[in-house]
């Protein structure tokens, strides 16, 4: 039959009306292949299987399976592949050190941002079904309508720092006793409630930018804002980066000015300088100019701002970021010894020594696999445009739900067509049937198993526009989980069947391209 004539209304005699390859001259250029009428999966009426992302993706999510399909044939798609949700990873990270003294000297409260993935700011990819709750910890509260979650590590970290701080109190505070580590635990609470306030200034610049805040998580080294969006301009993300520094100075010079009204040698003397001290180093550490530190972004957004292009901006930024790790990991245990940061020299091989090793390996660690994952994640976000549904949606064939399976497989065989859609008598879509449905029906009972037990119902959210691209289209498969979805068009005819298989093995293969 002339595969162009079709008016784009589906019959129940077998014909398509319109197709996707004839819909649009652009659209689609998959040769189609013949529906697998053997039971081994190859080709199936609705395709076949792909792999998992590189850059953390999720694959399909998938509704939950009927009796009808045996395990062998379950789908190795498990959620539906993530867009790169820039979430940006605003980490600040701290080193587990505390300060040492009346003086308020501090042995590394380091704090480089992030440990998960994209470009710009360094950005986490939420987990599968999108709206649901992202877990991470205990619930603390939802300042400006953003959930903020403690993390099980933050507990370990908090009693790390009450037993070193709570030493080093003991030798300028002896008269304290056991009650030093009420002061120790009261300087890790305090010294994260400034981290949380570093992380909501990036927070309340972001829902300004009407940026999509997931939540912010405090962790062992830190804490970290999700937005799950990238800024529009370079100006915005400069902003955007530079807030959470800026306002650990700030908190520094409040500590530093709240000291000079108190007492040297007293509890709130000691506590202050503390936290004055921690404040500046995790500003001064966040702006170190690699990702995925917040001068990383800046630095980002700066030749964003020269080259026109972002991924140029992340790729300077995503190696200078990967220069710093290594200076980190380097350098830190070296300047320790040498007694550059305000202690005393150490001598080499001691207990200090493998402490600082440990801990410079860690930071290192940390923006070393950050940096990585920017590149990752925003060669993602280069290549996301490519996914279109109009291009990747499959011929499909309109049967009425009386159909027996094997009549319904000949008929796509002989139109090229690989997935059925179930019709009422006027012609109007009821259901879609499975593929995995298809694979599992031994061929010698296909005469005898119609197609509507083998389809499942399309819902609201299953029935998509065949203009949908990029990450709006990876947003709204994640909204309704599902195999198979129908296309329409604008006018609502049929376009095809877009299978979660093919989306994903589209979204594997554009991370598998070179930017």
């Amino acid at each position: 039959m002339d595969e162009s004539a079709g008016s784009g209304r589906p019959q129940p005699d077998g014909t398509d009306g319109r197709r996707p390859d004839a819909a649009d001259g652009s659209g689609h250029s998959e040769t189609p292949r013949p529906v697998d009428t053997d039971g081994s999966g190859s080709g199936a009426a609705t395709g076949g299987t792909t792999g998992a992302d590189s850059a953390e993706p999720q694959a399909p999510a998938r509704e939950t399976r009927a009796a009808d399909e045996p395990a062998r044939n379950a789908d190795p798609l498990a959620k539906t592949p993530q867009a790169p949700q820039d979430t940006q990873d605003t980490q600040d990270t701290q080193a587990p050190q505390t300060p040492q003294g009346a003086s308020g000297e501090t042995t590394r409260d380091t704090h480089p941002e992030y440990a998960h993935a994209t470009g710009g700011p360094a950005h986490k990819t939420p987990p599968p079904g999108g709206k649901k709750g992202p877990g991470g910890g205990l619930l603390m509260g939802r300042p400006f309508g953003v959930p903020v979650y403690v993390a099980p590590s933050w507990f370990l970290v908090a009693a790390l720092i009450t037993w070193v701080f709570g030493g080093q109190l003991d030798r300028v505070l002896p008269e304290l006793g056991a009650a030093r580590y009420l002061v120790s635990l009261f300087f890790a609470v305090a010294f994260y409630a400034s981290v949380l306030v570093h992380e909501l200034a990036h927070t309340v610049v972001a829902l300004r930018y009407k940026l999509p805040v997931r939540r912010i998580q405090l962790q062992f080294f830190g804490g970290v804002s999700e937005i799950e969006k990238e800024s529009e301009t370079p100006g915005r993300e400069f902003v955007l980066a530079f807030v959470g520094p800026l306002l650990s100075l700030v908190l520094s010079g409040v500590f530093y000015g709240a000291m000079r009204l108190v007492e040297p040698g007293t509890v709130p003397g000691v506590l202050l300088a503390g936290l004055m001290i921690s404040n500046l180093i995790v500003a001064v550490f966040n702006l170190l100019p690699g990702l995925p530190l917040d001068g990383g972004r800046m630095l980002r957004a700066v030749v964003w701002k020269i080259t026109g292009k972002p991924m140029s901006g992340t790729v300077a930024a995503a190696w200078v970021g990967r220069a710093l790790a290594i200076s980190v990991l380097i350098g830190l245990p070296l300047l320790n010894q040498s007694g550059a940061l305000g202690g005393e020299t150490q001598e080499i091989g001691g207990m200090d020594t493998v402490t600082d090793a440990l801990l410079a390996a860690i930071l290192a660690a940390i923006i070393w696999t950050g940096a990585g994952n920017s590149l990752r994640m925003a060669r993602l976000r280069e290549h996301l445009p490519e996914l279109r549904a109009r291009a990747l949606t499959r011929r499909a064939v309109p049967v009425e739900s009386a159909t027996p399976l094997s009549e319904a497989l000949r008929r796509a065989n002989d139109a090229g067509a690989r997935a059925l859609v179930v019709v009422d008598a006027d012609g109007d879509p009821m259901s879609v049937v499975r593929e995995a449905a298809i694979v599992g029906v031994p061929e010698h009972r296909r005469p005898w198993v119609t197609v509507s037990g083998l389809a499942q119902d399309i819902t609201e959210g299953m029935r998509i526009s065949a203009e949908l691209a990029g990450e709006e289209l990876l947003d709204t498969l994640r909204a309704t989980p599902a195999t198979e979805y129908l296309v329409v068009e604008a006018s609502g005819e049929i376009y095809g069947v877009l299978s979660a298989t093919d989306v994903e093995r589209a979204f594997v293969k554009a991370m598998a391209r070179p930017s």
